[in-house]
Order: C-alpha cells, then structure tokens, then sequence
C-alpha cells in the first residue's frame, strides 16, 4: 500500500479539513515567498485537494 492510499484512508470523511489544511499551507507558502510563486502554489493546492477527494473533480 503506498503512502497516499495510507493519507487517503486516514482522511476519508473528512475532506474539509485536509482542503483547509493545504489552504493553510499554500497561504505560508505565499506569505514566505512573498508571492512572487503564487500561481504555482495555486496549482499544487489544487492538485492536492484533488488528491484527497473520492469523486473525480467535476
């Protein structure tokens, strides 16, 4: 079993706040850069949101 199906398991059920804790991060990420890589940290908050979900994004 890889590492994301174990995060995956650990997660199910509550989505929400694995969205809020990338949120969270990308948000340091932005502050620490000082934005200047904020579509990128978009984009990888994306994806990983996309991660921890069951259904395929819509």
């Amino acid at each position: 079993m890889s590492m994301m199906d174990k995060l995956k398991q650990m997660l199910k059920g509550h989505e929400d706040q694995a969205d809020k804790a990338v949120d969270k991060a990308g948000d340091m990420a932005d502050e620490r850069t000082g934005g200047q890589y904020s579509g990128q940290v978009d984009m990888a908050q994306d994806k990983a949101k996309e991660q921890f979900r069951d259904e395929p994004p819509q």
